[in-house]
């Protein structure tokens, strides 16, 4: 019995250490292995006190004496057969035993878990009702069986079983029909026992393994709800995988071999942009979600990996380059006719050939206000300001070209007058060329006194004589 029992337990531990991690609705099947106590004197006369008067009433075993096993069978009850094996010494009707006698019984019960009722997780209370037979000695009996346990479960699959039963004896008296073995008992000195026509009780404590349960991949979620039962995952996913341990499980992971966030449907973010890595065309850096998460950093539309200038706004017909103004004349190179060439935004960007009639009478102005000092050729103080400004007129039509004509009052003669005329118009194509205007689109003529504007005879006609004229040539 030492040997059986040893050997039983070592059964029970491979068991329970196979399931370590199962859940109970899916383990069908409990062992449980212990000791018990029979009480033979539980009858209705019974007092109460007397259910635990253990010296004088109880029968307690050594040794493994007390075998369950049971099946669930769904909707919280479980069917269930159970033995056990007793030493009946202590029989309170005052029977007299010159030997323990063996004490057998052998029992069918349904059982009705209360946990789940109750919501109880580790304590699972129980109510049971079955029949059985008893046998001690050369009697035996029917019994009608009712029952109340706990189990507590202190993991998925160990636990600890408490039961208490009732047995209400179904015989008339219990007797066996032994006379000889009756008739022994009674010559060797001692009083052959009647079994009262009331019951008895069965008192039992065991350790309870849980089994039977299928878990192919071993991941603790037996079959029976592993909607992945192949592959191993975890309980809150019902045995499918979280391959990236991010809390989304695989099949609704976009990107289940990364760890990322449920609001980006379990992909990262690298760069923090708000475009997931998967959709992001740069992923280590920073970008636009209109950009595919790429960077624009001159904000011009163009995302920087296609952008010729990523630091200089352009547009993007120029490939997100600003158009060039090669000769600065405001007139981009694409719209520039002339695109080496300033020139005005009126003619395509070409120089204009001939000025507007504005600079001419601009010019026309400004050349009236050259003063020369008395008798010569040589600009008096506050004209060299007055020639820079036809400069700019000039510089402005490249292609024309102009004639400098100078003229004389008539006072002194002539010959005198026309030399001085030919050295004014000299002076101020001398100052225009060294200022930058081509000397190839000037021309220099002095008329002397032969070309008056207005009377000779006054100081101020006089004066309105004595000028330089700047007349275009076509």
């Amino acid at each position: 019995m030492k040997n059986f029992s040893k050997l039983l337990l070592i059964l029970l531990v491979t068991i329970g250490y196979t399931n370590m991690h199962a859940q109970d609705n899916n383990n069908p099947w409990q062992f449980t292995f212990g000791i018990n106590a029979v009480d033979l004197d539980a009858d209705e006369n019974t007092k109460f006190d007397e259910f635990f008067a253990v010296d004088e009433n109880w029968n307690v075993s050594s040794g493994l004496s007390m075998f369950t096993l049971s099946k669930y069978l769904g909707d919280n009850f479980s069917f269930g057969l159970s033995g056990s094996v007793n030493s009946i010494s202590n029989f309170a009707d005052g029977a007299e035993f010159i030997n323990d006698v063996k004490y057998f019984a052998s029992d069918l019960m349904l059982k009705y878990s209360l946990g789940e009722d109750l919501n109880m997780q580790k304590m699972e209370p129980f109510l049971g009702i079955g029949l059985g037979k008893t046998w001690m000695d050369t009697q035996f009996w029917m019994t009608s069986n009712a029952s109340l346990g706990m189990n507590y479960w202190f993991s998925d699959v160990w636990g600890l079983t408490a039961q208490v039963d009732y047995k209400l004896n179904l015989s008339d008296n219990g007797r066996g029909n032994d006379p000889v073995a009756m008739n022994e008992l009674v010559n060797a000195g001692g009083t052959y026992p009647i079994i009262d026509e009331g019951g008895s009780m069965r008192y039992s404590v065991g350790l309870s393994v849980k089994f039977g349960g299928t878990d192919t991949d071993g991941d603790g979620v037996y079959d029976k709800h592993d909607t992945c039962p192949e592959v191993p995952g975890l309980k809150e996913f019902n045995g499918c995988p979280d391959s990236d341990g991010d809390g989304i499980q695989d099949s609704e992971d976009t990107c289940p071999l990364l760890a990322g966030s449920l609001e980006y449907d379990g992909c990262p973010d690298s760069d923090g942009d708000g475009v997931s890595d998967n959709k992001d065309a740069c992923p280590n850096k920073a970008g636009l979600a209109s950009l595919d998460g790429c960077p624009d950093s001159d904000g011009d539309g163009i995302a920087d990996s296609r952008d010729t200038c990523p630091n200089v706004a352009g547009p993007r017909a120029n490939r997100g380059c600003p158009w060039p103004d090669s000769d600065g004349d405001s007139v981009l190179d694409k719209d520039d006719d002339c695109p080496s060439e300033a020139g005005s935004v009126a003619n395509n960007g070409c120089p204009e050939i001939y000025p507007s009639d504005e600079a001419l009478a601009q010019l026309v102005d400004y050349s009236r206000t050259i003063n020369f000092a008395f008798d010569s050729a040589e600009f008096t103080d506050g004209t060299p300001p007055v020639l820079d400004a036809i400069v700019e007129i000039l510089m402005a039509y490249p292609k024309a070209n102009f004639s400098v004509e100078g003229h004389c009052d008539s006072k002194g003669s002539k010959k005198v007058n026309q030399k001085i005329s030919d050295k004014r118009a000299n002076a101020v194509v001398n100052y225009l060329t060294n200022s930058g205007v081509a000397a190839s689109r000037l021309t220099a003529k002095g008329f002397g006194e032969s070309a008056p504007i207005d009377t000779n005879d006054t100081r101020a006609g006089r004066a309105n004589n004595r000028r330089v004229e700047i007349i275009l040539v076509k």
